[in-house]
Formats: C-alpha cells, sequence, structure tokens
C-alpha cells in the first residue's frame, strides 16, 4: 500500500504546484480567467494522461485532484469557484482514462 501511495507523489506535486502557484502570477482578472479556464486544466490532464500512462487507471487520481484544489477557492478564488472541484475531477478522469489506454505493464 506504501508504494501505492509513494506512486502519486510527483503528480501530487505537481498539482500543489499548479493550484497553489499558478494563481500568484494573475496580476489581474483576465489573467486569472486564463489560468482558471486553460491553463489549470491542462495540466490537470497532462498529469492524468502520464499518471494513466505509467500507473494504469484509478478513481484514487481524480479524487486527490479535487481534494487538493478545494483549499485554494478559498485562498485564491471565491466560493462561485466550487464548480470547477467537479470539472478538474472529470477532466482527470478523462485523462487517466486516455492515459490507461496505453498502459503497459
Amino acid at each position: 500500500m506504501k508504494e501505492k501511495l509513494f506512486n502519486f507523489l510527483p503528480y501530487i506535486i505537481i498539482l500543489i504546484l499548479n493550484f497553489y502557484a499558478l494563481p500568484n502570477f494573475a496580476s489581474n482578472t483576465a489573467m486569472a480567467a486564463i489560468i482558471m479556464l486553460f491553463v489549470i486544466p491542462f495540466i490537470v490532464f497532462l498529469s492524468a494522461i502520464i499518471h494513466g500512462l505509467y500507473n494504469n487507471f484509478s478513481f484514487v487520481f481524480p479524487i486527490i485532484t479535487m481534494i487538493l484544489f478545494t483549499p485554494s477557492i478559498f485562498i485564491y478564488y471565491n466560493p462561485s469557484a466550487f464548480v470547477y472541484i467537479i470539472i478538474y475531477g472529470i477532466i482527470a478522469i478523462i485523462g487517466s482514462g486516455i492515459g490507461s489506454i496505453f498502459y503497459k505493464n
């Protein structure tokens, strides 16, 4: 079990940087919208594909994604951003599914 959790560590680091470092670069509302609508979902999708490639499909990755994003709503955004928890979870499910298609043991 410990080695399975260790497999998530690089992806957790990427997601933490994605959710907590990127919003600091938003100098205005338009830039924050671009980051939230395009950059963050792209990085979530890419990391989910890579996770699926190397670790096969798992619902744990989308759940981790959703849990890690939730506190950033209170730090950077307003309560209307709660819908992005579901959106980023769905993006992670799709990316992990696509990556798992090409998974090799």
